[in-house]
Protein backbone atom coordinates (compact mmCIF):
# COMPACT_ATOMS: atom_id res chain seq x y z
CA UNK A 1 0.00 0.00 0.00
CA UNK A 2 1.26 3.33 -0.90
CA UNK A 3 1.79 6.24 1.82
CA UNK A 4 -0.83 8.34 2.47
CA UNK A 5 -0.91 11.22 0.59
CA UNK A 6 -0.98 14.82 2.38
CA UNK A 7 -4.66 16.16 0.96
CA UNK A 8 -4.91 19.93 -0.29
CA UNK A 9 -6.49 22.15 1.72
CA UNK A 10 -8.88 22.91 -1.10
CA UNK A 11 -9.98 18.85 -1.69
CA UNK A 12 -12.27 17.50 -0.17
CA UNK A 13 -12.06 13.81 0.98
CA UNK A 14 -13.96 11.53 2.50
CA UNK A 15 -14.28 7.60 2.82
CA UNK A 16 -17.65 5.88 2.04
CA UNK A 17 -19.29 2.69 1.15
CA UNK A 18 -21.10 1.63 -2.15
CA UNK A 19 -22.56 -1.30 -3.26
CA UNK A 20 -20.77 -3.86 -5.92
CA UNK A 21 -22.50 -6.41 -7.23
CA UNK A 22 -22.89 -9.17 -4.53
CA UNK A 23 -22.46 -6.86 -1.52
CA UNK A 24 -20.55 -3.48 -0.18
CA UNK A 25 -17.20 -2.28 -1.62
CA UNK A 26 -14.59 0.23 -0.19
CA UNK A 27 -14.85 3.69 -1.88
CA UNK A 28 -13.45 7.59 -1.27
CA UNK A 29 -15.17 11.07 -2.66
CA UNK A 30 -13.34 13.61 -3.84
CA UNK A 31 -14.71 17.78 -4.29
CA UNK A 32 -13.10 20.60 -4.56
CA UNK A 33 -13.56 22.55 -0.90
CA UNK A 34 -14.76 25.45 -2.05
CA UNK A 35 -18.31 24.09 -3.76
CA UNK A 36 -21.04 24.73 -1.53
CA UNK A 37 -23.70 23.11 -3.71
CA UNK A 38 -23.84 19.70 -5.44
CA UNK A 39 -21.91 19.00 -8.57
CA UNK A 40 -23.64 18.40 -11.50
CA UNK A 41 -20.72 16.39 -13.03
CA UNK A 42 -19.73 12.88 -11.16
CA UNK A 43 -16.56 11.08 -12.43
CA UNK A 44 -16.52 7.75 -11.47
CA UNK A 45 -13.27 6.29 -11.45
CA UNK A 46 -11.56 2.28 -11.22
CA UNK A 47 -8.01 2.13 -9.98
CA UNK A 48 -5.09 -0.19 -11.38
CA UNK A 49 -3.21 -3.33 -10.14
CA UNK A 50 -3.90 -5.53 -13.11
CA UNK A 51 -7.24 -7.24 -11.79
CA UNK A 52 -5.38 -9.37 -8.93
CA UNK A 53 -4.01 -6.14 -6.65
CA UNK A 54 -4.74 -2.24 -6.21
CA UNK A 55 -6.70 -0.20 -3.86
CA UNK A 56 -7.96 3.07 -3.23
CA UNK A 57 -4.58 4.40 -1.85
CA UNK A 58 -2.63 3.72 -5.19
CA UNK A 59 -4.07 6.66 -7.14
CA UNK A 60 -5.32 9.06 -3.98
CA UNK A 61 -2.37 11.38 -5.09
CA UNK A 62 -3.38 11.39 -8.57
CA UNK A 63 -7.00 12.25 -7.92
CA UNK A 64 -6.33 15.11 -5.59
CA UNK A 65 -4.58 16.54 -8.32
CA UNK A 66 -7.38 15.45 -10.76
CA UNK A 67 -10.04 16.90 -8.44
CA UNK A 68 -7.93 20.38 -7.87
CA UNK A 69 -7.97 20.90 -11.99
CA UNK A 70 -12.23 19.70 -12.31
CA UNK A 71 -13.48 21.67 -9.70
CA UNK A 72 -16.93 21.45 -11.17
CA UNK A 73 -16.33 17.56 -10.75
CA UNK A 74 -17.19 15.31 -7.62
CA UNK A 75 -15.23 12.22 -8.01
CA UNK A 76 -15.87 8.57 -6.43
CA UNK A 77 -13.55 6.62 -6.56
CA UNK A 78 -14.55 2.75 -5.84
CA UNK A 79 -12.90 -0.81 -5.50
CA UNK A 80 -13.64 -3.98 -6.87
CA UNK A 81 -13.89 -7.44 -6.28
CA UNK A 82 -9.87 -8.44 -7.10
CA UNK A 83 -9.15 -11.97 -9.02
CA UNK A 84 -8.07 -13.39 -6.03
CA UNK A 85 -11.32 -13.65 -4.99
CA UNK A 86 -13.48 -14.07 -7.81
CA UNK A 87 -12.29 -13.63 -11.18
CA UNK A 88 -13.93 -12.41 -14.76
CA UNK A 89 -16.77 -11.20 -14.83
CA UNK A 90 -17.09 -10.27 -11.09
CA UNK A 91 -14.88 -6.99 -11.21
CA UNK A 92 -16.63 -5.66 -14.54
CA UNK A 93 -20.11 -6.76 -12.65
CA UNK A 94 -19.29 -4.62 -9.73
CA UNK A 95 -18.05 -1.36 -11.87
CA UNK A 96 -21.08 -1.55 -13.45
CA UNK A 97 -23.55 -1.86 -10.15
CA UNK A 98 -21.47 0.89 -8.99
CA UNK A 99 -22.49 3.13 -11.45
CA UNK A 100 -26.33 2.55 -10.65
CA UNK A 101 -25.75 2.43 -7.24
CA UNK A 102 -24.08 6.76 -7.84
CA UNK A 103 -27.23 6.95 -9.74
CA UNK A 104 -29.83 6.16 -6.94
CA UNK A 105 -27.69 7.64 -4.26
CA UNK A 106 -26.74 10.91 -5.63
CA UNK A 107 -27.12 12.47 -2.37
CA UNK A 108 -24.50 10.46 -0.54
CA UNK A 109 -22.13 11.62 -3.02
CA UNK A 110 -23.32 15.50 -3.40
CA UNK A 111 -23.63 14.85 -7.29
CA UNK A 112 -27.06 17.02 -8.72
CA UNK A 113 -27.61 13.68 -10.98
CA UNK A 114 -26.59 15.29 -14.23
CA UNK A 115 -23.69 14.22 -15.98
CA UNK A 116 -22.04 11.14 -15.49
CA UNK A 117 -18.13 10.26 -16.74
CA UNK A 118 -16.56 6.90 -15.92
CA UNK A 119 -12.62 6.65 -15.65
CA UNK A 120 -9.88 4.09 -14.72
CA UNK A 121 -6.40 3.49 -14.99
CA UNK A 122 -4.68 0.38 -16.40
CA UNK A 123 -6.83 -2.50 -15.63
CA UNK A 124 -9.44 0.14 -14.04
CA UNK A 125 -9.42 1.56 -17.78
CA UNK A 126 -10.73 -1.68 -18.90
CA UNK A 127 -13.57 -1.72 -16.69
CA UNK A 128 -14.23 1.92 -17.61
CA UNK A 129 -14.33 1.02 -21.33
CA UNK A 130 -16.67 -2.38 -20.47
CA UNK A 131 -19.12 -0.01 -18.52
CA UNK A 132 -19.68 1.78 -21.30
CA UNK A 133 -20.10 -1.45 -23.70
CA UNK A 134 -22.72 -2.55 -20.65
CA UNK A 135 -24.48 0.21 -19.59
CA UNK A 136 -25.17 0.93 -23.49
CA UNK A 137 -26.50 -2.78 -23.79
CA UNK A 138 -28.37 -2.79 -20.39
CA UNK A 139 -29.55 1.07 -21.06
CA UNK A 140 -28.43 2.14 -18.20
CA UNK A 141 -27.01 4.82 -17.12
CA UNK A 142 -26.55 7.49 -19.44
CA UNK A 143 -23.11 8.00 -19.73
CA UNK A 144 -21.57 11.23 -20.95
CA UNK A 145 -17.68 10.15 -21.57
CA UNK A 146 -14.87 7.65 -20.67
CA UNK A 147 -11.67 8.56 -20.00
CA UNK A 148 -9.06 5.26 -20.43
CA UNK A 149 -5.78 6.03 -18.96
CA UNK A 150 -3.33 3.15 -20.24
CA UNK A 151 -5.60 0.91 -20.64
CA UNK A 152 -5.12 -2.97 -20.35
CA UNK A 153 -8.07 -4.13 -23.49
CA UNK A 154 -6.15 -7.11 -24.85
CA UNK A 155 -6.03 -10.45 -23.03
CA UNK A 156 -4.07 -11.84 -26.05
CA UNK A 157 -1.12 -9.04 -25.53
CA UNK A 158 -0.73 -10.00 -29.49
CA UNK A 159 0.13 -6.12 -30.18
CA UNK A 160 3.52 -5.07 -31.72
CA UNK A 161 4.18 -2.63 -28.46
CA UNK A 162 3.59 -5.86 -26.06
CA UNK A 163 5.29 -7.92 -28.13
CA UNK A 164 8.48 -6.24 -29.50
CA UNK A 165 9.46 -5.94 -25.15
CA UNK A 166 12.73 -7.43 -25.41
CA UNK A 167 14.72 -9.36 -22.40
CA UNK A 168 16.37 -6.98 -20.68
CA UNK A 169 13.99 -3.75 -21.19
CA UNK A 170 12.81 -1.85 -18.48
CA UNK A 171 9.16 -2.50 -19.32
CA UNK A 172 9.94 -6.35 -19.01
CA UNK A 173 8.66 -6.64 -16.06
CA UNK A 174 5.27 -4.28 -16.91
CA UNK A 175 4.51 -6.78 -20.36
CA UNK A 176 5.01 -10.21 -17.57
CA UNK A 177 2.71 -8.56 -15.23
CA UNK A 178 -0.03 -7.72 -17.24
CA UNK A 179 0.01 -11.16 -18.50
CA UNK A 180 0.21 -12.93 -15.11
CA UNK A 181 -3.13 -10.78 -14.28
CA UNK A 182 -4.74 -11.74 -17.08
CA UNK A 183 -4.27 -15.32 -15.66
CA UNK A 184 -5.52 -14.78 -12.62
CA UNK A 185 -8.32 -12.80 -13.64
CA UNK A 186 -9.36 -14.66 -17.05
CA UNK A 187 -8.57 -18.27 -15.91
CA UNK A 188 -10.85 -20.00 -18.42
CA UNK A 189 -9.24 -19.42 -21.77
CA UNK A 190 -12.36 -18.77 -23.22
CA UNK A 191 -12.97 -15.98 -21.55
CA UNK A 192 -10.42 -14.22 -23.24
CA UNK A 193 -12.23 -13.33 -26.19
CA UNK A 194 -15.28 -12.30 -24.45
CA UNK A 195 -16.00 -8.53 -24.91
CA UNK A 196 -16.50 -7.66 -21.59
CA UNK A 197 -12.88 -9.12 -20.85
CA UNK A 198 -10.89 -7.36 -24.06
CA UNK A 199 -12.76 -4.24 -25.41
CA UNK A 200 -10.45 -4.42 -28.23
CA UNK A 201 -11.53 -7.62 -29.62
CA UNK A 202 -15.29 -6.51 -29.47
CA UNK A 203 -17.15 -6.28 -32.86
CA UNK A 204 -19.84 -4.06 -32.05
CA UNK A 205 -18.82 -0.16 -30.77
CA UNK A 206 -21.08 1.73 -32.40
CA UNK A 207 -23.28 4.08 -29.94
CA UNK A 208 -20.57 4.25 -26.61
CA UNK A 209 -19.81 7.84 -25.41
CA UNK A 210 -16.96 10.01 -26.12
CA UNK A 211 -13.90 8.44 -25.30
CA UNK A 212 -10.50 10.31 -24.33
CA UNK A 213 -7.42 7.63 -24.64
CA UNK A 214 -4.17 8.07 -23.14
CA UNK A 215 -1.17 5.79 -23.98
CA UNK A 216 2.48 6.32 -22.93
CA UNK A 217 5.36 6.47 -25.33
CA UNK A 218 7.38 3.43 -23.91
CA UNK A 219 4.45 1.91 -22.70
CA UNK A 220 3.73 -1.72 -23.81
CA UNK A 221 0.21 -1.24 -23.71
CA UNK A 222 0.58 1.69 -25.77
CA UNK A 223 -0.45 -0.27 -29.31
CA UNK A 224 -3.97 -1.63 -27.57
CA UNK A 225 -4.66 1.59 -26.42
CA UNK A 226 -4.24 3.41 -29.67
CA UNK A 227 -5.87 0.47 -31.83
CA UNK A 228 -9.13 0.35 -29.34
CA UNK A 229 -9.19 4.57 -30.35
CA UNK A 230 -8.67 3.95 -34.04
CA UNK A 231 -11.75 0.92 -33.53
CA UNK A 232 -13.88 3.20 -32.09
CA UNK A 233 -13.42 5.93 -34.43
CA UNK A 234 -14.03 3.79 -37.64
CA UNK A 235 -17.30 2.85 -35.29
CA UNK A 236 -18.46 6.50 -35.54
CA UNK A 237 -17.67 7.06 -31.92
CA UNK A 238 -15.99 10.44 -30.71
CA UNK A 239 -12.80 9.51 -29.62
CA UNK A 240 -10.13 11.84 -28.48
CA UNK A 241 -6.15 10.00 -28.54
CA UNK A 242 -3.43 11.12 -27.20
CA UNK A 243 0.58 9.63 -27.05
CA UNK A 244 2.15 10.57 -23.75
CA UNK A 245 5.89 11.12 -23.12
CA UNK A 246 7.59 8.62 -22.36
CA UNK A 247 7.83 8.16 -17.73
CA UNK A 248 9.45 5.56 -15.91
CA UNK A 249 6.97 2.88 -15.57
CA UNK A 250 8.63 0.08 -14.04
CA UNK A 251 6.41 -0.77 -11.29
CA UNK A 252 2.56 -0.61 -10.75
CA UNK A 253 2.78 2.71 -8.56
CA UNK A 254 4.45 4.34 -11.67
CA UNK A 255 1.49 4.28 -13.16
CA UNK A 256 -0.18 6.65 -11.06
CA UNK A 257 3.03 8.48 -10.96
CA UNK A 258 3.06 8.87 -14.67
CA UNK A 259 -0.78 10.15 -14.55
CA UNK A 260 0.15 12.42 -12.16
CA UNK A 261 1.58 14.83 -14.51
CA UNK A 262 0.03 17.71 -15.72
CA UNK A 263 -0.28 16.76 -19.45
CA UNK A 264 -2.78 14.20 -18.46
CA UNK A 265 -4.27 16.37 -15.78
CA UNK A 266 -4.63 19.27 -18.89
CA UNK A 267 -5.74 16.24 -21.32
CA UNK A 268 -8.23 15.28 -19.30
CA UNK A 269 -9.29 18.94 -18.32
CA UNK A 270 -9.88 20.03 -22.32
CA UNK A 271 -11.52 16.56 -22.63
CA UNK A 272 -14.50 16.34 -20.58
CA UNK A 273 -14.67 20.46 -21.96
CA UNK A 274 -15.57 19.32 -24.95
CA UNK A 275 -18.39 17.71 -23.28
CA UNK A 276 -21.96 18.61 -24.89
CA UNK A 277 -23.38 20.23 -21.81
CA UNK A 278 -24.54 18.76 -18.73
CA UNK A 279 -26.60 15.24 -19.78
CA UNK A 280 -29.54 13.74 -17.86
CA UNK A 281 -28.45 10.42 -16.61
CA UNK A 282 -30.95 7.89 -17.11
Amino acid sequence: MNKPVEIPLQVAHRQIEVHGAEGPLEARVYSHGANRKKADRLMVYFHGGGFVGGDLDEDDAFLCRLVQALPEYVLLSSHYTLAGEKPFPAAIEDAHAVLLWAKKNKARIGWSGKTLVVAGIEAGANLAAVCALISRDRGAPKLAGQVLIMPMLDPGLSTCSMREVAAGDETLEVANSCAASYRGYLPNAADRSHPYASPLQSSRLRNLPPALILSVEDDPLRDEAEQYGARLTSSGVSTTMKRLEAESIVDAAARSECACEAAVLTEISRFLATLDGPLTAS
